[in-house]
């Protein structure tokens, strides 16, 4: 079984990263945790660099507890939410794990969910953790 954390670098994708370690010792998984980006001229390299950072902080994490694991930064001209679907899709992924957020229905419709995103379109099923 693979296993996908949606890492943004948040307290709620920490969480997310909680629950799928819990979940893969049980199901004997590996854990892909993935972050993603649009790229280009906005991202700053300080923001890349702290992702980075906290990408290889969950793989000793996940590692050291035993769990196989990976870890991929991606930035591929998708928003987050559609690249971390494609990459599920690429890769056989049999669960996907999101921190979510609460939002005012404003903010959701103004600026889009990539948690929501990914809940609506992946193929394989969502864990929602807050």
């Amino acid at each position: 079984m693979k296993f996908l954390v949606a890492y943004a670098g948040t307290k709620e994708s920490e969480a997310a990263l909680e629950l799928a370690k819990t979940h893969a010792k049980i199901f004997g998984a590996k854990v892909l945790v993935v972050s993603s980006s649009e790229g280009g001229k906005a991202e700053k390299p300080e923001d890349i660099a702290k992702i980075k950072l906290g990408l290889d902080r969950a793989q000793k994490e996940v590692a050291d507890a035993g769990i196989d694991c990976e870890v991929e930064q991606l930035a591929r001209g998708l928003t987050p939410g559609e690249d971390i679907v494609m990459y599920a899709n690429e890769n056989e992924i049999d669960q996907i794990y999101v921190g979510i957020r609460k939002k005012s229905r404003t903010s959701k419709l103004i600026l889009g969910s990539t948690a929501q995103f990914i809940i609506l379109k992946a193929k394989c099923p969502v864990t929602s953790v807050k």
